[in-house]
């Protein structure tokens, strides 16, 4: 099972467990869709994903989406950690 999946029991039958999932990005799964056509909104996005090829992971991530009709101006809109080019800058005249 993915490491973005928990398993939880709901009694202690073996038989009733819930899983929860929540979105889980890495630098190379958020890449697979940093050129996706913005703006998109989750169906866009998921179709992009599927025509691409993306990961199962991705796809997985993108379904975890809340809003459905929301609008995602960039990847920053769905994961807001995602790292920009001024991230990475590094100014050679501070040394």
């Amino acid at each position: 099972m993915p490491a973005f999946f928990e398993k939880h029991r709901l009694s202690n039958n073996p038989k009733t467990t819930l899983i929860y999932a929540f979105m889980y990005w890495t630098l190379e799964l958020a890449s697979k869709i940093e050129d996706a056509p913005w703006p998109a909104t989750k169906a866009e996005l998921l179709d992009y994903a599927n025509r691409i090829g993306a990961p199962m992971e991705v796809i997985e991530n993108l379904q975890e989406l809340e809003e459905e009709e929301e609008v995602y101006d960039s990847i920053e809109d769905v994961w807001p950690d995602y790292p920009t080019k001024e991230d990475f800058f590094f100014d050679e005249e501070e040394y």
